[in-house]
């Protein structure tokens, strides 16, 4: 017997009855089953956004200019996550820092500075990023 080859019981070599060894393939379990992305990305339908991105000031996140995020508005934003931000009528994507009663919005991009929060400010957190979708 061979390595690749099994010999049958009179000894000769039957290159039809190969057996394939390993790992089986990881779309197996897909074959009788479609991929839903709604399911896989969407959690929350209702609160749920799509959101395509401008500018660069998340590129150390993984998010560039021209992606789509998925945005869950029913998420309670909590500290070092993404989030989507309404500051002074603009959207902005950020990393929320929350220190005590202060926060700040962190870019993941070093040409952007944090941008401190003080009461005056006409801000309101939208929503949480859980995705992001972009082309290789």
């Amino acid at each position: 017997m061979t390595g690749s080859d099994f010999s049958d019981s009179s000894g000769t070599s039957n290159s039809s009855d190969r057996r394939s060894a390993g790992f089986p393939s990881p779309a197996a379990d897909y074959i009788e089953q479609r991929l839903d992305l709604n399911s896989l990305l969407i959690k929350h339908r209702e609160a749920t956004f799509f959101l395509r991105v401008e500018g660069d000031s998340m590129i150390g996140a993984g998010i560039h200019s021209g992606d789509l995020i998925v945005v869950d508005r029913s998420l309670k934003a909590q500290h070092k996550k993404v989030v989507v931000a309404v500051l002074d009528g603009e959207l902005i994507i950020r990393r929320l820092l929350i220190d005590g009663d202060s926060f700040s919005l962190a870019s993941e991009n070093p040409d952007y500075p944090p941008i401190k929060i003080t009461g005056d400010a006409n801000f309101e957190i939208w929503g949480t990023v859980t995705n992001v979708i972009h082309e290789l």
